[in-house]
């Protein structure tokens, strides 16, 4: 059997190992259009700031120890230009002589992967605007800072790339301006979350420019003059972090079927439309686990896993991709930000019957120094209590959350299983009721009709009523240092005393920091007969969207603490 292989790093070297492994007598021939077949391109920008300081460990497999190892015909600086698919065979073109030849197969593997967003506009291609994608698009920034010591810089797009090189030229002693054209960075994020990266942000000196687009890049006496949103910026040079656009070339142009996105369409086995061929990581559009709708999910995890599923099926034994639920993680200077699953803007979209809750929760044991809040959306079924999203930011910790809500989704577990899962516990890690348990607890309560709750987003029409009260249960020092407006203030240990002072005819819409003392207000004021209500996330979040990130408010920016609180 001769298969060969289009694309290396993740998804086109890990099926060439597991070939290797599956099948010792197979012809296996791994193209590979740059130098390097395999490295850490999650690790780039760590290099241009200097955290990872030899290059070479930015180098997975170096292409001849992968002949050595795996007995694998790579050839790099290879270019795939054609496919005859009635012919089985592939035209290649080696790019330092230009020599064009055919090379014949018995299966193909498309692993092209994704490139670069360059806007059409005046000045992108100058030598002072760069991408960052690969091996040598990092030794170029990496030379020219070293060569030019520059000052200010331009970084365009607020993903993950986007923020990772701004917090690393920022790490440099460079002035970053980051714009993005949205009104929120990381899309994977609802805007409610966002906003505490973007005050996070903000806080670590970064210029954060949302709703803004980059216009134009122009020369000027001192390096360049970049537009964004109309305004020009001085800039030494620019950084364009625009996102990336499928590969998927090579695969329209021989007939296999793409979606309007440019997604090449594969089955749960990565078969393209031509049995023959298969497909894996950022070119291809997949199944979304949560919600069945077709995705491009261009992470490294997936793509590693689909090229093995690949070689297995290519060597007989079925095996099938399950969707993506787009698990992800990212630095952002000292904060950790996670997701898993579908956010709200999704849930929203497809008309899903759901519900979130906002949690914030000590990292481990409050008395053990140290102890941080980890900030939880999470989205889950109004019917049932199944988890089906999860966003996370924090420090320390957070990402293990992450993690283990993500196995919950993969699992289809329940609010209810979450409070049943038995994690470990020590001061220095945990709290007895962890996190997650903490969040199974605050959905079961809702849908069990324990405690009814409302969104900062229902607080603009609730502040128009005169038939509810707006209360805010916190401490009178507390109330006296920022609340919400229209809400009275009676503190939550003087409830019971005062209650006479409340008209039980009304609705109470309560507040208090992040949502605990809320839910015991609200089961006082249940017992004795109110309508009530506890806002989700509290005081906190909203002051997080309205008084500090919000694009649409110049309000200057106050970091929060992040010292856990008692509700």
């Amino acid at each position: 059997m001769k298969v060969v292989i289009v694309g290396g790093v993740a998804g086109g070297a890990s099926c060439a190992a597991r070939l290797r492994r599956l099948d010792e007598n197979a012809e296996i021939i791994l193209l590979e259009r740059g130098e390097h077949i395999s490295f850490a391109n999650c690790g780039l920008p760590y290099y241009i700031g200097g955290v990872i300081k030899d290059k070479e460990k930015l180098i997975v497999a170096e292409p001849d120890d992968f002949r050595i190892r795996f007995n694998v015909d790579v050839r790099t600086l290879s270019e795939a230009v054609a496919i005859d698919r009635a012919r089985k065979t592939v035209t290649i073109k080696d790019i330092p002589s230009g020599k064009i030849y055919i090379e014949s197969y018995d299966k193909l593997v498309l692993a092209p992967g994704a490139k670069p967003v360059v806007p059409d506009i005046e000045g992108s291609g100058s030598n002072r605007a760069f991408t960052l994608r690969n091996i040598p698009d990092t030794y170029r920034i990496k030379e020219f800072i070293e060569n030019t010591n520059p000052k200010k810089a331009v970084v365009a797009g607020g993903g993950f790339i986007g923020i990772e090189i701004a917090e690393n030229l920022a790490g440099l002693g460079i002035e970053v301006t980051l714009a993005e054209l949205q009104e929120q960075l990381l899309p994977l994020l609802d805007y409610d979350m966002a906003a505490a990266v973007h005050n996070h942000i903000r806080s670590k000196g970064v210029n954060l420019l949302l709703n803004t687009a980059i216009e134009r890049i122009a020369p000027s006496r001192n390096g360049l003059e970049v537009n964004l949103g109309g305004k020009g910026y001085p800039a030494d040079f620019v950084v364009l972090a625009l996102g990336v656009r499928a590969e998927s070339g090579l695969a329209k142009d021989c007939g296999l079927m793409c979606s309007q996105r440019g997604g090449i369409k594969v089955n749960k086995h990565l078969q393209t439309s031509d049995p023959d061929i298969y497909a894996a990581g950022d070119a291809i559009e997949v199944t979304d686990f949560v919600t069945g709708e077709p995705v491009m999910v261009p992470l490294a995890g997936p793509a590693n896993k689909q090229g093995r599923i690949i070689a297995d099926n290519i060597c007989g034994i079925p095996s099938m991709y399950g969707g993506a639920q787009g698990s992800s993680v990212i630095k952002v200077f000292d904060m950790t930000v996670a997701a898993t699953g579908i956010n709200e803007k999704t849930a929203k979209r497809l008309n899903l019957n759901y519900e979130k809750a906002f949690t914030y929760s000590a990292n481990h044991a409050t008395y053990y120094p140290g102890a941080t809040n980890i900030s939880i959306k999470t989205i889950f079924d109004k019917e049932n209590g199944r988890i089906l999203g999860a966003q996370l930011v924090g420090y320390e910790g957070t990402d293990k959350r992450a993690d283990i809500l993500a196995t919950a989704i993969r699992a289809k577990m329940t609010a209810k299983d979450l409070t049943e899962l038995e994690l470990c516990y020590a001061p220095p890690y945990s709290s007895a009721k962890d996190p997650v348990n903490m969040i199974g607890y605050v959905i079961e309560n809702i849908l069990e009709g324990k405690e009814k709750v409302y969104h900062w987003h229902d607080i603009e029409a609730l502040q128009a009523r005169k038939d509810i009260t707006l209360l805010d249960i916190r401490t009178e020092e507390e109330y006296s240092r920022g609340h919400i407006e229209g809400y009275i203030n009676i503190p939550l240990d003087s409830l019971r005393q005062r209650i006479g002072e409340l008209n039980k005819g009304k609705p109470v819409y309560l507040t208090c920091q992040v949502g605990l003392r809320g839910y015991l207000a609200a089961r006082i004021l249940m017992q004795h007969g109110f309508d009530s209500y506890n806002l989700s996330g509290g005081y906190r979040l909203y002051n997080s969207i309205f008084r500090v990130s919000s694009p649409k408010t110049g309000v200057k920016i106050n970091t929060e603490t992040q010292k856990p609180e008692k509700g």
